[in-house]
């Protein structure tokens, strides 16, 4: 009887323990650690869930995007995000051009939304182009 019982912690122990391993390969936090120290661009997004804010890294620059629900023609759909920089010293390098591109890749997968830059990064688009 204590044999099994001992077997059934053990078995019990490894479930747990792939269950934690495959969490651990699935996390948006890591993936985006990742492409942040590989500057590509990553975004962690619930579509699905509309209060859940969305992350997202470019050129080692961390975003964060708050999403708001509004009304469209057919649906309510996600109609203003409002975009900000995590740090503000990551920003080195990113150009009116990243921006764009960053802005058409939310713009792809919510078309209804209007994109709001927050400060320092509305300085840029305001800027007129040299």
């Amino acid at each position: 009887m204590m044999v099994l019982l001992i077997r059934l912690l053990i078995l019990i122990a490894l479930g747990l323990l792939i269950h934690l391993i495959i969490q651990y390969f699935r996390s948006p936090d890591r993936k985006l650690q990742i492409a942040k120290t590989a500057n590509t661009f990553y975004l962690a997004d619930e579509p699905a869930n509309s209060q859940k804010n969305i992350q997202f890294v470019y050129k080692g620059c961390l975003f964060e995007g708050e999403k708001y629900i509004g009304v469209t023609e057919k649906a309510f759909e996600v109609v203003n995000i409002d975009v900000s920089a995590r740090d503000t010293d990551e920003l080195e390098g990113i150009t009116r051009d990243d921006l764009y591109f960053m802005e058409n890749e939310l713009l792809n997968r919510y078309p209804y939304a209007a994109i709001t830059w927050k400060y320092p990064i509305n300085k840029l688009i305001i800027t007129p182009v040299d």
